[in-house]
């Protein structure tokens, strides 16, 4: 049976996975769409839907970009959970 502390472990390092898988799309995200805030504070455009399409292609780019890394954290994570179910369940 698992103990709380491992558990807890575990979930601490899905939680830091997902976060570190997500982290590149997410800067893209903000880094985008600050650079159309300041486009739009300095013409004073005042549409909404400006940052939509960059951001859409901005994400889709850094997928491709990092969709390796991404992959190889999410494939590492799980070869290492699945190796420990046999000593978790001892």
């Amino acid at each position: 049976m698992l103990s709380q502390t491992e558990i807890l472990t575990i979930i601490r390092n899905a939680v830091y996975v997902v976060l570190m898988s997500s982290l590149p799309m997410l800067g893209v995200a903000l880094v985008i769409g600050v650079l159309i805030s300041i486009f739009q504070a300095t013409t004073q455009i005042n549409e909404q839907t400006l940052a939509f399409a960059p951001k859409i292609i901005g994400i889709l780019l850094s997928l491709l970009i990092f969709g390796g890394w991404i992959i190889s954290n999410l494939t590492d994570f799980t070869t290492d959970l699945y190796s420990s179910i046999n000593a978790m369940l001892r």
